[in-house]
């Protein structure tokens, strides 16, 4: 019988806030252990909660960036359960009334390597609501130690419906969350840090079922790649235990990602486990219009809308833009060097960044922001190849010097004599006799049908107008003097 896997993911994502989303304790990473923390975070007795707007800011932008609908009240609740990581044994959460409700993420279905945009799909979300992270539980020999500092960070859960079928899906709808939530500027995302984590829902069930199977929950998802072979397996594995004539169990397993592993943790709690209640020292909150209107008009253009922007308005080719849209800073600093530019030199613009810019970025270990090249020095260091003033093999060169110096391209080349003058037609010409002359092999292959022959005298060309002939108009004149010969 052939089955379909059937996949829900909750996705916890750290806001970033200058301050804890109760208290006005710092939120950070990296600090020593157990200093950012207060008497709210560690639960003392007397200490109360104070909301901070800043996440509530934060939540309300990203349903708006993932076309979710904003409940005009929302209200918090207690989360009950008893762990060393949550000092107040409850974690404040939202049950009943979340502040998002619906929406989407869009994902483009994974495929082979293809040139052009395939097909895209949107997978529907059930709700986002904010919460309260918990501390870090660190595990030794023989003991464990927590480390709070983490506790109280504001934290979103985001949920999306069981609409996901494939592990590529899932690999698929994580980077685009991810792409989001950083263009929106809500957090960082970073999932060594613990600012991203996910849970995989998995069940599977009969091809053309209604119902859906028992699900496994499937957690320590380290990574988006963990994600995606954590759920391969565990998507194998429920199938191995139907075929051999076995029932699939609901619990929680834990993945390990290194052995391509899984164990079970323990049977999945119901949410009548955690006893729920509205937490008695939180009011609820109302979202009017103008608040949602304020934050709607800081959303940023989402990557595949940029996407789709770039292939109309640019021309660009979909490899092009497939590497410039994940990255806003990248996008951004490709518009503002065509800006500089011209539209009609914007896959130039493109090709320098793709192929150079990130090339050299990449060698010397530095973030697009740290780059001494200035979106207008590309520009012009396009316009000097566009305009014939330098060929593209010494643009490379002054583009090396560029990204070590940050000095301006036309002084580069001025100072290196590497601007190419207008090259005099005969001169040319008897440069390509003379190459001709010199290699009667490449010729007689050239004659006997090896177009690529001609590549053999490109070289002694080049070499006597010292890199500084066109090359076009080189292969011209040399196609014009073997058709005679």
């Amino acid at each position: 019988m052939p089955y379909e896997a059937v996949i829900g993911l909750e996705v916890h994502v750290q806001i970033k806030t200058r301050s804890k989303i109760f208290t006005r304790v710092a939120a950070g990473y990296g600090q020593p252990e157990n200093t950012l923390t207060d008497p709210v975070v560690l639960a003392l007795p007397g200490s109360l909660p104070v909301m901070n707007k800043a996440a509530l800011d934060a939540i309300i932008k990203a349903g708006l960036l993932l076309g979710c609908e904003i409940a005009p009240v929302c209200k918090w609740d207690r989360k009950n359960y008893f762990y060393p990581d949550s000092p107040k044994n409850y974690q404040i959460s939202q049950y009943d009334q979340p502040i998002c409700l619906g929406g989407h993420v869009e994902i483009e279905l994974p495929g082979p390597a293809r040139n052009v945009m395939g097909e895209h799909k949107r997978i529907p979300l059930t709700r986002i609501h904010l919460e309260e992270d918990v501390g870090k539980l660190n595990h030794f020999a023989t003991d464990s130690l927590v480390d709070y500092n983490r506790a109280g960070t504001p934290l979103m859960e985001i949920v999306s419906e069981p609409a996901l079928h494939t592990a590529e899906e899932a690999f698929a709808y994580l980077t685009s969350l991810r792409a989001t939530m950083i263009y929106g500027g809500i957090s960082d995302c970073d999932m060594e840090k613990g600012q991203l984590r996910c849970d995989a829902n998995i069940s599977i069930r009969p091809v053309g079922a209604a119902t859906l199977g028992t699900k496994v929950e499937l957690k320590n998802l380290n990574s988006i790649s963990y994600v995606r072979d954590g759920i391969a397996h565990e998507i194998k594995r429920q199938l191995g235990v139907l075929e051999r004539g076995g029932t699939i169990v609901q619990e929680t397993r834990d993945y390990d990602g290194l052995t391509g592993t899984s164990q079970s943790l323990r049977s999945k709690e119901m949410a009548h486990d955690y006893r729920y209640f509205p937490d008695p020292d939180l009011m609820p909150v109302q979202v009017d219009e103008g608040w949602k209107q304020r934050l709607r008009a800081e959303c940023p253009e989402l990557p595949f809308d940029k996407q789709r922007r770039f292939l109309e308005q640019y021309q660009l080719p979909y490899t092009l833009t497939s590497v410039l849209v994940w990255d806003r800073a990248l996008a951004d600093y490709f518009e503002a060097a065509v800006a500089s530019a011209d539209t009609s030199q914007a896959q130039a613009v493109g090709n320098w960044i793709v192929n150079d810019l990130l090339r050299e970025l990449g060698s010397a270990k530095l973030q697009l922001a740290e780059t001494k090249v200035k979106p207008a020095q590309l520009a012009a260091l396009v316009k000097l190849v566009e305009s014939g003033t330098l060929r593209t093999n010494t643009a490379k060169e002054v583009f090396v010097e560029m990204f070590a110096s940050g000095e301006a391209p036309d002084a580069i080349a001025t100072r290196r004599g590497l601007n190419s003058a207008p090259t005099d037609a005969g001169e040319l010409e008897q440069w390509c006799r003379d190459a001709i002359a010199g290699n009667p092999k490449a010729l007689a292959e050239f004659n006997a049908g090896k177009d690529s022959a001609i590549n053999a005298f490109k070289g002694p060309v080049m070499k006597a107008a010292k890199g500084k002939a066109d090359p076009k108009l080189v292969d011209a004149t040399l196609r014009r003097l073997l058709a005679t010969m």
